[in-house]
């Protein structure tokens, strides 16, 4: 029993040790700041079959059709016509999203013998290509951190 009371005062004295060296040398807690995100809602799908991928691209070289290039890609599921993509731990920066209505499931965007999207494609800011896809001049933004959120409507050609 002795012994047991002699760890309980030992724990309580290395406590308040501690609580003093934080005092002393003016530590307070900070907060967490907010996580980084981009919040992508995707709207105008013409059904709920496949999967939406969402590609974040930073630079113009790569936009929209180096999607093994994308700062980050994602999949997301459909429903009720919809889908959403959170890009998660974005740095501060110039970017550019890309979205592909992946109706048959293959990963990746289908396209006609003469090169045009078969399935549904979108950019951020709603931009669209001409005589090809849109220029990431016209889709990109600029991202300070926090919470952005985005909306892009899916065109079908």
């Amino acid at each position: 029993m002795m012994m047991r009371m002699f760890s309980g005062c030992r724990a309580v004295g290395l406590a308040a040790a501690l609580v003093a060296t934080c005092g002393a040398f003016g530590q307070t807690p900070t907060p967490m700041p907010a996580e980084n995100i981009i919040h992508v809602e995707i709207g105008g799908l013409r059904n709920d079959k496949g999967q939406m991928l969402c590609a974040l691209f930073s630079s113009a070289d790569a936009f929209p059709t180096k999607a093994d290039k994308a700062v980050a890609r994602l999949t997301a599921k459909i429903a009720e016509r919809q889908a959403v993509c959170d890009f998660t731990g974005v740095a501060t920066g110039t970017y550019a999203v890309s979205v592909v209505h992946d109706e048959n499931s293959n990963g990746k965007l289908d396209r006609n013998f003469i090169g045009m999207p078969r399935e549904g494609v979108g950019a951020s800011n709603d931009a669209k290509g001409h005589m090809g896809p849109p220029k990431f001049s016209a889709a990109c933004f600029q991202y300070k951190g926090g919470r952005l959120e985005l909306k892009i409507h899916v065109n079908y050609l």
